[in-house]
C-alpha cells in the first residue's frame, strides 16, 4: 500500500480523534481526581511516597516479572464456569436502621463491604452497592443474591472508611448516594481528592498516612496501618495510599483490613496493637501471577495469627469475579487452614450479623 499524503492525513486525523476521545473519556467523574495543591504537598512529605508514587514496605510488583500477559488475557476471557455460583446465594436481610448493638456487630454485604454498629455508632467500610464492581455496568456484576442491600437500607453513617481507591472498594455511584448520610470519611492519604471532586465537604474528610492516629471520642480511636497493595483508578498508579485501619471502639479492638498481600507488616501490627477481638481480612481474588498484592487463603489464616486475632471474618469474596478460581474455593481452603492452626473463624451469610463475643455464625452455606 502506497503511503500517500491523503493516507497520512487520514491516519493523523484518526490518531488525533482517538487521543481527544481518550482525554474526554478520562475526564468522566467516576475516575476521580488525583491529588493536587495542599494535599499533594502533604503527600510529598510522606516517608512512604518516593519516585512519584506511594511505595510498599517491601519491594512489590503487581505481577510476577515473568508473568505472561497473553496467558493472563486468555484466562481472563475463558474463565471456568464455576467462577460464579450456579444458584442465587442465600442471604439474610437485617434491618440495619433498627439494629440493636450493645457489642460491636458486623454485617457483611459480600466482597469487602460491611456495616458495623456499636452502641449508637454506625460505621461503613469500602461500600460498593451499585450492583457492579466497575464503572461500566455490564462488567463485574454482583452474583445473584449477593446484592441485597442498597443505600436506602442504611441508617445515617457516623464514620465511613475507605481503604484505597480501586473500583471494588471505592464505588462512585455508591459514594455519591451516601454523601448526605455520612458524618465523617476516614480514608487513606490522597483518597480525599476523589471525594472532594465528587462533592464531599473537605471538613468531613480525615486522611491517614500509615500509623497516623485520630481520636473520634473518649472511647473511639482510629489508627491507619500498612498494607501491601497498590492504587489507581486510571493509568497512573500509586498516587493515593492503600491502608488497613485499627478501630478501637467501646473497649473492643477491630482490624479492618483492606487489600493486602502477605508480608511482615501483619506481625508488626500485631506486636504494636494486638490482640484483636476480630480481624476482617481479604480472602479471595488471588492468582499465581500476582502473589504479592493479594493473599492466598493459607496466608490469610497466617496473617490473622500474626495479628493476634481472636476471630477471623474473611472478606473480599462471595460477590464478584476478579480472578480465575472457583467462587467458593477461597472459603473452602481457608476453613481447612484455620482448622489446622486452630484459628477461630466466622462465616456469615451475606447480611447475617456477627456479634463480637456472642454470635459467630459458622454454617457451611457455600456448598449448597
Amino acid at each position: 500500500m502506497k503511503f500517500t499524503r491523503r493516507t497520512f492525513i487520514v491516519f493523523s486525523s484518526f490518531i488525533t480523534l482517538a487521543v481527544i476521545g481518550t482525554i474526554i473519556f478520562m475526564r468522566q467523574k467516576f475516575f476521580g481526581k488525583n491529588p493536587s495543591g495542599e494535599r499533594l504537598k502533604k503527600i510529598l512529605k510522606s516517608a512512604h511516597y518516593k519516585n512519584d508514587s506511594f511505595q510498599n514496605l517491601s519491594p512489590t510488583s503487581v505481577t510476577l516479572e515473568d508473568a505472561s500477559y497473553l496467558k493472563m488475557m486468555r484466562e481472563f476471557f475463558s474463565k471456568p464456569k464455576d467462577v460464579k455460583p450456579s444458584t442465587p446465594l442465600p442471604s439474610v436481610k437485617t434491618d440495619l436502621k433498627n439494629l440493636s448493638a450493645d457489642k460491636p456487630t458486623i454485617v457483611w454485604f459480600g466482597h469487602s463491604t460491611y456495616f458495623i454498629k456499636s452502641k449508637n455508632v454506625t460505621i461503613m467500610i469500602d461500600p460498593v452497592m451499585s450492583g457492579s464492581v466497575s464503572p461500566f455496568g455490564s462488567f463485574g456484576k454482583a452474583f445473584a443474591g449477593a446484592d441485597i442491600y442498597k443505600v436506602d437500607d442504611l441508617p445515617e453513617i457516623d464514620i465511613l472508611f475507605l481503604s484505597h481507591d480501586h473500583y471494588d472498594h471505592l464505588d462512585y455511584q455508591t459514594v455519591v448516594q451516601l454523601i448526605p448520610k455520612v458524618k465523617q470519611f476516614c480514608v487513606s492519604l490522597g483518597v480525599g481528592s476523589h471525594l472532594e471532586y465528587w462533592g464531599v465537604e473537605p471538613s468531613k474528610i480525615v486522611e491517614f498516612d500509615w500509623w497516623d492516629k485520630h481520636k473520634v471520642s473518649d472511647d473511639i480511636e482510629i489508627v491507619a496501618a500498612p498494607a501491601r497493595h497498590f492504587s489507581g483508578r486510571s493509568l497512573a498508579r500509586g498516587k493515593t495510599l492503600w491502608s488497613a485501619f485499627i478501630l478501637s471502639i467501646h473497649g473492643y479492638k477491630l482490624f479492618l483490613g483492606g487489600d493486602s498481600g502477605y508480608d511482615t507488616h501483619f506481625k508488626e501490627i500485631g506486636d504494636k496493637y494486638g490482640p484483636f477481638d476480630i480481624a476482617m481480612l481479604e480472602n479471595g481474588q488471588y492468582g499465581k501471577e500476582w502473589p504479592y498484592i493479594h493473599m492466598f487463603p493459607e496466608q490469610t489464616a497466617q496473617a490473622a495469627l500474626d495479628l493476634g486475632a481472636k476471630l477471623l471474618l474473611p472478606v473480599h469474596w462471595g460477590k464478584f469475579v476478579l480472578a480465575n478460581h472457583s467462587w467458593n474455593e477461597p472459603i473452602q481452603r481457608l476453613v481447612v487452614a484455620a482448622e489446622k492452626s486452630q484459628l477461630p473463624i466466622t462465616t456469615p451469610m451475606i447480611g447475617e450479623p456477627v456479634v463480637i463475643g456472642e454470635k459467630n455464625p459458622d454454617k457451611v452455606w457455600w456448598n449448597a
